[in-house]
């Protein structure tokens, strides 16, 4: 099972910037168990939060074909914790694409107040991984349109950001086919 740790996006401009959203709701379990009697969200799953955003920013650059993974977290600093009640802004900006890689810097707010910055270095695998994708395209598609990528996404022109070809054929394919 694959986690995402944010709630929707905000503002998506294609290979720019990334802004998402996490409410901190007590119903989450790992407010539960990570420091007991204290309710706090903790910066791990930020860092998470933020690679989410920012490998979804990078990963887009090429219509999600690409696979992606985090290699390093140059930087992660904290001025306060976040608790049940609070929103998390994520902050993705694409500042360096190789062939290879990545940098992305992010900032992050809760309640509209300074949190925290970082910044992330992602990898973009060779076929050397395999030809197999990390997501099924059609479900991939699905979070993407939960997190409402496509109603905020925008290329650098202004103009709508569009779901691949690809990914909608995966859609209409995984609609169409019948159980077995």
């Amino acid at each position: 099972m694959r986690w995402y740790w944010l709630d929707r996006f905000e503002k998506f401009v294609a290979g720019e910037e990334a802004i998402s959203l996490k409410n901190v709701t007590l119903a989450e379990e790992p407010l539960d168990d990570y420091l007991p009697g204290y309710a706090h969200y903790p910066h791990s799953l930020i860092i998470e939060g933020m690679a989410q955003t920012g490998g979804i920013l990078l990963s887009q650059t090429n219509d999600f074909r690409d696979k992606i993974v985090l290699a390093k977290v140059s930087k992660a600093e904290f001025d306060c914790i976040a608790r049940p009640g609070d929103t998390i802004r994520l902050r993705a900006v694409l500042v360096n694409r190789q062939a290879d890689g990545a940098i992305v810097e992010g900032s992050i707010e809760v309640n509209d107040e300074p949190q925290g910055r970082m910044e992330l270095t992602f990898a973009i695998l060779d076929e050397s991984y395999g030809s197999e994708p990390f997501f099924i395209p059609s479900d991939f598609c699905r979070v993407l349109r939960g997190l409402c990528l496509f109603d905020v996404g925008v290329n650098p022109d202004g103009s709508p950001l569009q779901i691949p070809e690809e990914m909608l054929a995966a859609e209409i394919d995984a609609l169409t086919t019948p159980c077995e």
